[in-house]
């Protein structure tokens, strides 16, 4: 579906009828949808259109060409979320993306509000809070709080959410509905709630996606972080129970069923599908409600999904608008709702579709690392950088470091597969290592890289190994000599029949990356079953004695090694290969599959794990 919306949209996104491209919310969601598949994939062409699409819009200046914001228009953050992620990444000239997103934060900053704090939907519709509001505004808040740290706002995106709890829920049905004025002024105001009339499912459906979305960034320790899970344990049976049981999917005006002239619409399905599966994937709804995601995302392949005489996948049935007020004025009524046209291919349908999609896909291999966690080292590899406020953080090969020198789209993999990602920042212990299934440790520091680094010491190695013997599953991955403490790092390896030699090989100069290529042998596949061809450059080459194995030999090198030692495993390479730099596919071409690779491994490395 997002090759097939790009080849539609090839050098620019297109919204509604619109005859020239502006900053909008539905660029806003598709972005957001295509960096899902970038990250599910590791192609790197979906970032490629990400950034060029964005660098239509933002100046060297980071103003943003068509975005106005005394309009004070809160549709006009959701293209933030993607400024916030090319900015993450390690590329040049980035600085006009964080003064870009500095904008749109600025525009929530001055916000007009209703008395209790609510954002107004726009300045010019006064008063009122819209669900709409909260996926445009909240998701990209909470993100923007995390970097750049502002702890101080969780407060307020909680607030937003508990505001439309309060004012808006039906006390029946425990739907919600579209908006509520707060000066009870609006013609479709009740004059006692201020509510609007009707439940329309997609209002619903973006209210849904807030709430998971904006939990991606909500610390773990903060107190609002509860309230918003018990939302969305509130509204997860309510849209359970207006699942039309026949398709599967959700009706327009989603409690009006089989009334005369109602529909199944597609964006809202898709939207309560990724919704449900991705709060049953995070354990914040119960698991039962990941039954109806599939059966949700089943109907909406059957009854929406066409397939196009030219290959393309088109989804039928979105609904093209839902507002309230204006000229001509949209009086919020069941009527109302069933006269808007119905558009095929709309970006908020297409968008949805790709996010449930994603969540469906994850959710199909989610259980080979079901309760199991993976460990990596910040102990004896611990370099620091500034981070993004200034402030010093732990980089290079971490769970957290989106950039090129990361392992974040690794730690990424590993926990689509089901998997708790930590990092172990203390040296290994029987204490710290109780509950790691594979722990990982990479690239030790010299005195070069780190004031005063941890050597792996004869305390370590011993705990390691008394660990490894009781079923745990050890990666061992070293780097070229001068960038890594090999000594200290050997006498671990040893333990297991494994050395890192001192030749270096795969010596890539500039861009001729083939001077990086393996070849995954057959007899390795038994690891790497989805990989033909790898990268890895600058690698020191293993030597082995019993119980350690060759893995992969390449020109009378031993690439990769698996030692088997008790009842653990131990698999190791001579360098950090599957860092961002080479699985996100911006680097290096498309014939390599690292990405692939790092998921293979990922999957072995987890099956190895001996059940306790």
């Amino acid at each position: 579906m997002a090759d097939s919306f790009i080849a539609n949209h090839k050098d620019s996104i297109l919204v509604g009828k619109n005859t020239a491209t502006k900053w909008d919310y539905e660029q806003g969601l598709m972005l957001k949808a295509i960096e899902k598949v970038w990250c599910r994939t590791g192609e790197g062409k979906y970032f490629e259109y990400i950034r060029k699409d964005i660098d239509q819009y933002v100046r060297p200046d980071g103003t943003i060409r068509t975005y106005r914001a005394d309009e004070f228009n809160i549709d006009n953050i959701p293209p933030g979320r993607a400024l916030l992620t090319l900015y993450q990444q390690s590329q040049p000239d980035k600085e006009k993306y964080k003064k870009a997103a500095d904008l749109l934060w600025r525009q929530l900053e001055q916000q007009p509000r209703t008395k209790e704090g609510g954002y107004w939907h726009k300045k010019r519709y006064p008063n009122q809070m819209w669900l709409d509001g909260l996926f445009m505004g909240e998701p990209f808040a909470a993100e923007y709080s995390l970097i750049f740290n502002h702890p101080e706002h969780f407060d307020d995106i909680v607030k937003q959410f508990a505001l439309i709890e309060k004012y808006a829920v039906d006390e029946k049905t425990g739907l919600v509905y579209h908006a509520y004025d707060e000066s009870r002024e609006q013609k479709w105001a009740d004059k006692k709630t201020g509510r609007s009339p009707s439940f329309w499912a997609r209002a619903i459906g973006w209210y849904a996606i807030a709430l998971v979305d904006v939990l991606d960034y909500l610390p773990a320790q903060h107190p609002g972080r509860a309230q918003l899970i018990s939302y969305l344990q509130r509204l997860a049976p309510v849209l359970a129970k207006y699942q039309d049981p026949e398709s599967g999917t959700w009706y327009q005006v989603i409690d009006q069923g089989k009334r005369a002239g109602n529909y199944l619409e597609a964006s809202a399905s898709c939207m309560f599908v990724y919704a449900l599966a991705k709060g049953a994937r995070m354990g914040y709804i119960p698991a039962k409600f990941a039954v109806n995601a599939k059966k949700g995302y089943q109907g909406i392949l059957q009854n929406f999904v066409e397939k196009e005489a030219n290959g393309t996948l088109s989804l039928n049935k979105t609904v093209s608008v839902g507002g309230l007020g204006g000229t001509p004025y949209r009086d919020g009524t069941y009527e109302y709702y069933l006269s808007e046209p119905i558009r095929k291919n709309d970006l908020k349908g297409i968008g949805p579709f790709i996010f449930a999609s994603v969540e469906m896909e994850i959710a199909a291999e989610n259980a080979v690392g079901k309760s199991k966690t993976v460990g990596l080292d910040y102990y004896f590899n611990h370099e620091t950088r500034k981070d993004l406020t200034g402030g010093p953080e732990q980089f290079h090969y971490t769970w957290e470091d989106r950039m090129h020198s990361g392992f974040w789209l690794w730690g990424n993999t590993f926990r689509e597969l089901g998997v708790k990602t930590v990092a172990l920042p203390a040296p290994p212990t029987a204490a710290s290592l109780k509950g790691i299934d594979v722990y990982i440790i990479v690239d030790p520091d010299t005195k070069k890289e780190a004031a005063e680094p941890h050597f792996i010491d004869d305390k370590s190695i011993s705990e390691i190994e008394k660990w490894v013997k009781a079923g745990g599953v050890l990666v061992l991955m070293a780097n070229d000599t001068a960038n890594c403490e090999i000594p200290h790092f050997n006498k671990l390896a040893a333990k297991f029949g494994i050395q890192f030699t001192s030749k270096n090989r795969n010596m890539v100069q500039g861009t001729q990356f083939e001077q990086g290529k393996l070849i995954i042998p057959a007899d390795a596949k038994a690891v790497f079953k989805n990989t033909e061809k790898i990268y890895i450059k600058e690698l020191s080459p293993l030597s082995l004695t019993s119980p350690a194995k060759a893995l992969l030999t390449d020109q009378g090198d031993i690439i990769f090694g698996v030692s088997k030692y008790g009842k653990g495993t131990v698999f190791a390479v001579g360098d950090p290969w599957l860092y961002n730099e080479y699985v996100d596919g911006r680097r290096i071409d498309t014939s390599f599959e690292n990405f692939e690779a790092g998921k293979d491994l990922a999957g072995w490395l987890l099956k190895q794990v001996v059940k306790k």
